[in-house]
């Protein structure tokens, strides 16, 4: 057993953010069997992440604010504080703040098998997408 190293926080790029991002490392995958990673993101009001998929797919569980997540299809979900959105393996999505409130929420994901990369960032959202996506988010309730 070991007291881990604390990393300092590091703000996401614009090459796969949107908004002022800010990313702190929990756990970073250790020696085999393990794959695991965890960060705590945090978006500022308007922030959100570029489409992207995980090759093992993705945990997300919100810590503070209201999370949007969409996806390809269109469907997005807005979460709350204690809970859990998991997008699978390739699935292409996008998350982040509503415009008017912070948003915090720890990642969770496995390395891939092989060569190929973790995560695959995609294009930028479009300002159309998440403008609809934020409209719609305010309009409903939170996911149970």
């Amino acid at each position: 057993m070991n007291l881990e190293p604390t990393h300092p926080t590091g703000k996401g790029s614009s090459d796969w953010f949107t908004g002022d991002v800010y990313v702190d490392s929990i756990a970073t995958r250790k020696p085999e069997p393990s794959r695991m990673a965890v960060s705590r993101v945090r978006f500022a009001p308007g922030a959100h992440t570029a489409w992207h998929s995980h090759a093992q797919g993705q945990t997300l569980h919100i810590t503070e604010g209201i999370a949007l997540v969409g996806t390809r299809d269109g469907t997005v979900i807005r979460a709350v504080p204690g809970q859990t959105v998991y997008t699978p393996p390739g699935e292409e999505h996008w998350h982040g703040a509503t415009t008017d409130l912070f948003m915090e929420h720890l990642a969770m994901l496995e390395d891939g098998d092989g060569p190929e990369p973790t995560t695959v960032w995609l294009e930028h959202l479009s300002d159309a997408d998440y403008a609809a996506a934020n409209q719609h988010a305010a309009n409903e309730p939170a996911a149970d």
